[in-house]
């Protein structure tokens, strides 16, 4: 196989997935408190359908930002593309899981070693989860998205 050319700072895999987990989590970050304020602030979370309209757009966002970027990839011939949909989709994570540092650290009123253990606990283990979620939307869109510009080439 043929080397890929030294690229630019933009367009190299780190500022890559960072750029598609921003994204993504521009979209729900206002939501996140509401979700928050409910969860951990025992306020009464009412607003179902929008929260449905959220994640439906979250799920969306993810997609379209992580085929645009394995788009991006191939267009320079670089074909490992795999890995990178997985951790571009799921890069939103880590942006929940700083969220969830800003707000425990300035919304929550939590003090003491149980409350910090028991909210960065379960926290951790919920954006895992999102990380899990959104890594596999990435990759299945983006798996999708290159069989289906493959399926079209003819070789003679």
């Amino acid at each position: 196989p043929r080397e890929t050319p030294p690229l630019p700072w933009h367009r190299q895999g780190t500022f890559q997935v960072v750029m598609a987990g921003f994204l993504p989590f521009s979209a729900i970050y206002i939501e996140l408190y509401y979700v928050f304020a409910s969860v951990w602030g025992h306020q009464l979370y009412s607003l179902y359908g929008i929260l449905t309209i959220e994640f439906a757009i979250l799920l969306i966002v993810t997609s379209f930002i992580t085929v645009a970027l394995t788009y991006f990839q191939l267009a320079i011939e670089d074909h490992h593309w795999w890995w990178r949909s997985l951790f571009s989709g799921g890069s939103t994570g880590f942006f929940i899981f700083a969220y969830c540092i800003y707000y425990f650290n300035f919304k929550a009123k939590m003090t003491g070693f149980m409350q910090t253990s028991f909210f960065f606990g379960y926290m951790t283990m919920a954006c895992y989860a999102c990380w899990l979620m959104l890594g596999t939307v990435g990759f299945l869109s983006s798996f999708s998205f290159v069989r289906y510009i493959y399926k079209s080439i003819k070789c003679d």
